[in-house]
Formats: structure tokens, C-alpha cells, sequence
């Protein structure tokens, strides 16, 4: 069962897209995120809760459409449900403070792990390493 929304960040504080991907467990339409081509250097944060979730070391480009990752910042950062909708079986993450959908894994991505973590932009926060400026998705 997800947890509440913490009580500062309602509905209205979340773009129409970021509540149906975070809230709904919706997918933005591939290639439209403002996080898919972003190769500073940084954290990837949870959008509704700021948990920690993907460095930008783990990024990569998979073509899929989406922002791709190898590996989480930990174990414990993610949590993982299968996932019977629409016909197929996947594995979906959620992050695993706040429960917010951030996507599916896959097991198609490169090595050490062979993983690709396909993760919504509208679930992310980056935070730039160099000079803290933080960009929504």
C-alpha cells in the first residue's frame, strides 16, 4: 500500500504529469522527458519524497526513450513489485521511502549489473554536482 503524500506536497505542487506518473503509476510518452538527455554530473533524486536514488555514473543512453540506469545508489533505495498490467510481465520500482512509481527494470542493460533501470523523468529530481542547481522533471 503507498504512503500518503508527505503533507507539504499535495496535488497542486505536482504537474499533471508528475502526479500520474508518481501517484497513478503512469509513463510519460518516451522521448519527452526533461531528464532523458541530461549527462551533468550529479544525484537523481525522488521527485515527491528527495530520497536519493541514481547517480549519474549509473546513466546511460539505452534508447528506450527514457532515463536509463545500471544500478540504484543502494539496495535499500528501491522497491520492487511485479507488475501483470497490460498484458505483459515486468518488474516496477518504486521508490522504496515514499513509494512513489518510478518505472520498470529490465534485465537488458549493460554490464556490472545487466540491468536497465527505465525510469520517468517526471519521478526525478537531479541535483547538479558542481554548483547545486536542481532541475525538476
Amino acid at each position: 500500500m503507498a504512503n500518503q503524500l508527505p503533507p507539504d506536497l499535495s496535488k497542486k505542487n505536482l504537474s499533471e504529469m508528475q502526479f500520474y506518473v508518481t501517484q497513478k503509476h503512469g509513463t510519460e510518452p518516451p522521448f519527452s522527458g526533461r531528464l532523458l538527455h541530461n549527462k551533468r554530473e550529479g544525484v537523481y533524486h525522488c521527485l515527491v519524497c528527495d530520497a536519493p536514488l541514481f547517480m549519474s555514473d549509473s546513466k546511460y543512453d539505452s534508447g528506450c526513450g527514457w532515463p536509463s540506469f545500471y544500478e540504484p545508489v543502494s539496495d535499500s533505495a528501491i522497491r520492487y513489485i511485479k507488475d501483470f498490467s497490460h498484458g505483459m510481465e515486468r518488474i516496477e520500482i518504486r521508490c522504496s521511502h515514499c513509494e512513489a512509481h518510478l518505472g520498470h527494470v529490465f534485465p537488458d542493460g549493460p554490464q556490472p549489473t545487466g540491468e536497465r533501470y527505465c525510469v520517468n523523468s517526471a519521478s526525478l529530481n537531479f541535483t547538479d554536482d558542481k554548483n547545486g542547481e536542481q532541475t525538476e522533471g
